[in-house]
């Protein structure tokens, strides 16, 4: 496949940031966009709602389907893909975009983000891809990809944020068990994992703030790395762990491009070690 004009995707948490990079960078071929996101309202600090995205997808040359729903409640799930078929007339591709983030050590975590980390990250990663399965079956294309990391067991990644550790780990294991289970059905499981944070909303509030934004990579990487993915062979290409910078690379990329600092500055993200680490 050389692009995805004319396919749909389903992004879980698009109104902005990687999510709507992908959905954007999807757009540009043609594709078709359901976006499934609770931001109606614009928010007093974040830019953008679903319907913006939207209208960003539109501008860049697709057709989008704002959808206003909760990933954690099944029947908002089984709603959104239900409008995702009828508007469109199938699915052939699932982003399992949405996440919450909260790196607060075992003992100061409040239940309640635990919970809201677990429904988010892994049980809505599990929720969409089992949904979306029996539309996945009729596309000669299908690919889910979860943006979550590759599977390590090291303590290090579980002893200062277990919770959210759990969380994406959670994730990964919905790649790991479905790309197994659907080989055979054609349908593709891939995780895609950044390098180096990227500059999004979640970097700048939760993780470092303003400093941490000058040394992050733009979400331009991310939609280029997961367009590189979407675009393969769905039974060629399934089970994997990508990290963006990798993906490109193998493409002749030139990273600096996507850098908001020198090369250099760029600071790891979770779970990801130095490239050849």
């Amino acid at each position: 496949m050389a692009d995805l004009g004319d396919k749909t995707l389903l992004v879980s948490g698009g109104s902005r940031g990687i999510g709507l990079a992908i959905a954007v960078k999807a757009a540009a071929d043609g594709a078709n966009v359901a976006l499934l996101a609770k931001t109606a309202e614009p928010h007093p600090k974040l830019e953008g709602t679903v319907y913006t995205a939207a209208e960003q997808i539109e501008a860049a040359g697709g057709q989008a389907l704002p959808i206003v729903g909760d990933v954690r409640d099944d029947e908002s799930v089984a709603g959104a893909v239900a409008a995702t078929v009828e508007r469109f007339g199938g699915i052939d591709v699932l982003v399992n975009n949405a996440s919450a983030i909260d790196l607060s050590d075992a003992e100061q975590l409040a239940m309640k983000r635990y919970d809201l980390m677990q429904s988010i990250n892994a049980r809505a990663t599990f929720l969409l891809s089992r949904e979306c399965v029996p539309h996945l079956r009729q596309s000669s294309n299908a690919h889910v990809l979860t943006l979550s990391p590759p599977l390590d067991m090291n303590p290090k990644w579980f002893a200062h944020h277990l919770a959210y550790t759990m969380s994406k780990f959670g994730m990964s294991m919905v790649t790991l068990g479905m790309s197994a289970r659907y080989r055979e059905d054609g349908i593709a499981f891939n995780s895609l994992w950044p390098r180096t944070l990227i500059a999004t909303a979640a970097v700048e509030f939760v993780v470092g703030g303003e400093a941490a934004m000058k040394r992050a990579r733009t979400p331009a990487i991310m939609a280029d790395a997961a367009h590189a993915i979407l675009t393969t062979d769905s039974r060629a290409f399934t089970g994997n762990f990508c990290i963006d910078d990798e993906i490109l690379l193998e493409h002749g990329a030139d990273l600096s491009v996507y850098s908001a600092a020198d090369e250099a500055d760029l600071q790891l993200d979770l779970f990801v070690e130095e490239r050849g680490g």
